[in-house]
């Protein structure tokens, strides 16, 4: 029997989405019922700048169906900064409704490209696991000295998800690698756009980009080949400019499945 691979986007919360992906006029505060009605889960992107705070989940939890999931993404003192002075526990006291829930899919830890594979660094990733009291975390690099065999064994002793990348193929980034280190995988398309990865004046550029039914291709059976090494396989979309992340995950859908038809 197949298993299920869920798809969705990265975030939900974009005013250029209005007209796009929301109707005109639909309020702000009715934008998450709206998109639980076609997707299965969202990534929760605003943890990263500030802390998780239980009222805001308590609201998500309220407003969307009791299958709907959520992907957190790791507040930027526990990624970037690593100066744990009780963000851990912050960021934990903040979960709680989702995880009491058992609606949470997982802690996204995203590091930067400037954390590399150290051996410092490699022990802050293996804490992770103890550091978030053993909830399902996926990891996300940037740097492409992550990418080799030492790595996923790494997060598969910890039980570490690996986060697949698809995003531009440049030097020093991470190419689309996908590999099975515990019991769910996860894949985060950010787009193609080369031209302002690194160079670009307002950082939603980095994310215009629309995915041809060949790039989506591509992928097809790297996800079938997840979908039988794990038990779930998450897709989020990030390139969410002008509605770009919706598009390609209607795309990827129905790819799928025209496959199994």
């Amino acid at each position: 029997m197949r298993l299920v691979i869920y798809i969705a986007t990265s975030g939900y919360y974009y005013k250029d989405w209005e007209g796009v992906f929301y109707p005109p006029g639909l309020p702000s505060a009715k934008r998450l019922a709206f998109y639980a009605q076609e997707f299965p889960f969202t990534e929760i992107n605003a943890t990263y700048y500030g802390q998780p705070r239980a009222a805001m989940f308590d609201r998500m939890l309220a407003e969307t169906p009791e299958n709907f999931l959520f992907a957190v993404k790791a507040y930027k003192g526990l990624t970037h900064e690593r100066q744990d002075t009780g963000e851990f526990t912050a960021f934990l006291t903040g979960l709680r409704p989702l995880v009491q829930a058992r609606r949470l899919i997982c802690v996204l830890a995203q590091f930067p490209y400037s954390f590399h594979n150290t051996k410092e660094n490699r022990e802050y990733v293996l804490s992770l696991r103890h550091r978030l009291a053993g909830l399902p975390v996926a990891v996300e690099f940037r740097s492409r000295d992550w990418g080799q065999s030492g790595t996923f064994n790494l997060l598969r002793t910890a039980g570490l998800a690996y986060v697949a990348v698809d995003e531009p193929r440049l030097k020093g980034l991470l190419p689309p690698l996908v590999h099975a280190t515990a019991d769910f995988s996860y894949v985060r398309f950010h787009g193609r756009n080369a031209a302002k990865w690194f160079q670009h004046e307002q950082s939603y550029e980095r994310y215009a980009y629309h995915y041809s039914e060949a790039e989506l291709k591509e992928w097809l059976p790297r996800l079938r080949a997840m979908e039988e090494a794990t038990e779930r396989v998450y897709v989020a979309f990030n390139n969410h400019y002008q509605g770009g992340a919706v598009v390609a995950a209607r795309d990827l859908k129905a790819l799928l499945e025209s496959q199994d038809a």
